[in-house]
């Protein structure tokens, strides 16, 4: 019979599940970190997991907190045992699990307790994972968005504020008053430039607030940038059952990622930090090198391998990465197209992390979906993929590849449009982009002729020219001759 996990059942685990070497008894709190979803539990409170188990920073103990509905309910799961946590590290070879103890409660799911706990002077830094929807980013510019109703209401009632940042404000605010240091807000969200979004979000607000507050913010509290790669599917009742049957564990919320874990860091904290390079988190001067390595060549690949993923009928990412002509695309591209538009990242070498990239999508327990890798393509390929071109081209580089990603996009939208293909288009723009895949099938660049999907790349003759020969091949052949084509350097 499976073991409920709490604090008295871990001594009677299995010997197969790592548990904690320190007592949580000695634990106390640095750290309040907002949205305790898969990703934080897998990442940054595995990286205090790890370091509390070396005997270092155990005045840096997590609070847990949230202010959204699911955010209650991931509470009252792990309250029930003791906020611990299982994380399932889905190695190819052997997986294993550990019982992470570093968060040592969660507070109450409202303002008032929130606002009380960010006040106190031994919580040196607040962490964020809210997803890219917290930050209120207007949706066409990327600034901030005042004008949100819940930004509004805060604003005009900042001691009952109930978004993060009236929250975060209100604190501040407190600790002016009360002399008491300010904590570094610290993003730990999949988002560029995050500290610059979370900074950005903070200041605009205080300054419609009172602008000597935003001044004093400015010029004390720390926003470090970061980069953070795990991949964490969702959880899901097949995974709690597989817990069971693997490690006789009983976990309401348990987490299954990769092994791989990297976290890139600016160190730039105002009231002490943790020593987190001591469990291999990197503190750069500068984090936007490795932030566009990840976005291009993981966010850029798994874009370029998703389109003929899913015309091959393929269902799963290990699937794709498996299959050799989709491999030789994947690592020709990459090599010749994307890594040239990289900058020199320090301690970095790319042919090595394009093997790193490779292994990790190529993982068979990790079984991610070609359908989450095409979902709302319209919306990711201007953020992974145009750019990439776009910077090709400015540089007088090749496209012939990034031209062919697009044509499989493409494709696959011309596909789509046939009811009896089998394949749906997950796409907020679906209908458009069918109906526009179906004009250009006698004329392909009609395609691009969507100048709010495209930007300036739709202008570029080079890239038309390229585009149009793909989607002719693959009008005429099918996906696997046309790939093949491409890798043996015929065109």
């Amino acid at each position: 019979m499976a073991i409920k996990l709490s604090n008295q059942s871990i001594e009677q685990l299995s010997s197969k599940v790592k548990t904690p070497n320190y007592s949580r008894d000695s634990l106390s709190a640095g750290i309040i970190h907002i949205g305790i979803g898969n990703f934080h539990r897998a990442h940054q409170a595995m990286y205090m997991h790890k370091l509390f188990n070396k005997g270092k920073a155990l005045d840096w103990g997590i609070r847990g907190a949230g202010i959204k509905s699911y955010d209650a309910v991931m509470r009252t799961k792990l309250q029930q045992q003791d906020w611990l946590t299982t994380v399932v590290e889905l190695d190819s070879n052997n997986l294993t699990a550990d019982i992470s103890a570093s968060m040592i409660d969660f507070i109450e799911n409202d303002g008032p307790s929130l606002m009380t706990a960010l006040a106190r002077a031994n919580i040196r830094i607040v962490s964020l994972t809210i997803t890219e929807g917290g930050y209120f980013m207007d949706g066409e510019t990327g600034d901030f968005d005042l004008t949100h109703p819940d930004i509004q209401a805060d604003i005009n009632d900042i001691e009952h504020a109930l978004t993060v940042f009236g929250l975060i404000i209100h604190s501040l605010q407190y600790r002016r008053e009360h002399n008491i240091a300010p904590f570094t807000v610290l993003s730990c969200d999949n988002i560029p430039h995050n500290g610059d979004v979370a900074k950005r979000a903070v200041l605009e607000m205080a300054r419609v607030l009172d602008k000597d507050l935003a001044s004093w913010i400015e010029s004390n509290v720390s926003f470090p940038n970061s980069m953070v790669d795990c991949i964490t599917p969702a959880t899901s009742q097949e995974e709690r059952k597989r817990l069971t049957e693997l490690f006789d564990i009983e976990d309401q919320a348990p987490v299954f990622c990769e092994p791989f874990r990297q976290w890139v860091l600016e160190d730039n904290f105002v009231n002490g930090r943790p020593p987190l390079e001591d469990v291999g988190v990197e503190f750069v001067d500068d984090v936007a090198p490795y932030e566009l390595m990840k976005l291009r060549v993981l966010n850029g690949g798994h874009a370029s391998i998703a389109y003929p993923g899913a015309l091959l009928g393929i269902s799963f990412v290990h699937e794709v990465m498996n299959t050799p002509l989709i491999r030789a695309y994947f690592k020709k591209l990459v090599t010749e197209e994307i890594i040239a538009t990289l900058p020199a990242v320090p301690g970095v070498n790319f042919d090595d992390y394009i093997s790193i990239i490779e292994t990790r999508f190529s993982n068979p327990e990790v079984r991610d979906t070609v359908s989450r890798l095409c979902q709302d393509a319209s919306n990711r390929l201007p953020k992974f993929i145009f750019p990439i071109i776009t910077a090709n081209l400015e540089h007088g580089k090749g496209c012939k590849g990034l031209a062919l990603v697009v044509a499989l996009w493409s494709h696959l939208c011309f596909i789509s449009s046939d009811n009896t293909s089998g394949i749906v288009l997950d796409d907020p723009q679906a209908d458009r982009l069918m109906k526009q895949a179906r004009l250009a099938k006698s004329d392909p660049a009609v395609f691009l002729q969507m100048k709010d999907v495209f930007g300036v790349i739709s202008d570029s003759d080079i890239f038309k020219q390229h585009f149009t020969f793909w989607s002719t091949m693959l009008g005429k052949s099918d996906p696997q001759n046309t790939l093949k084509y491409y890798t043996s350097n015929k065109y």
